[in-house]
């Protein structure tokens, strides 16, 4: 994170602090009389579609990366509530929609070589089928003679 509250993910894939929206909620779970009391869950958006620091293949992959978590508008809502602490869900939050963007900021797969069985895989398939058909044609009813 850099001293402006940039988080950086990736050469030129940023994620502005104006483009983070957060909230505090009850969260369910341990915590004894605690969990009635303080609100520690954290409820993070990110809107993905308006996002100034995000290219327009990485935008496009986050939100289908998202899946459900990712509204109509392009917003995606990441909820943290495994620690007990406001402090460690916000960071809990904040590391996950990293992870989210990285992973969608990774470049795509080179594409598939297509390749051609040898003659010998060849010869060696058609082979077994025949004996295959052999041995099925065997198998079926005997002549009275």
């Amino acid at each position: 994170m850099n001293p402006d509250g940039t988080i950086e993910i990736a050469e030129g894939v940023f994620i502005h602090p104006d483009d983070l929206e957060e909230s505090f909620i009850r969260a369910s779970g341990p915590g004894g009389q605690n969990v009635n009391k303080v609100a520690t869950a954290v409820q993070l958006r990110f809107d993905a579609a308006k996002a100034r620091g995000l290219p327009e293949r990485v935008r496009e992959r986050v939100i289908a990366l998202a899946g459900q978590r990712a509204t109509k508008d392009g917003v995606i809502l990441i909820e943290a509530d495994r620690f007990r602490t406001q402090e460690r869900n916000r960071a809990d939050a904040r590391e996950r929609l990293a992870a989210l963007v990285a992973k969608a900021a990774e470049p795509p797969p080179p594409p598939r070589k297509r390749t051609r069985p040898s003659k010998g895989a060849i010869e060696r398939r058609l082979k077994t089928k025949a004996g295959r058909s052999t041995v099925k044609r065997l198998r079926g009813k005997v002549d009275a003679d």
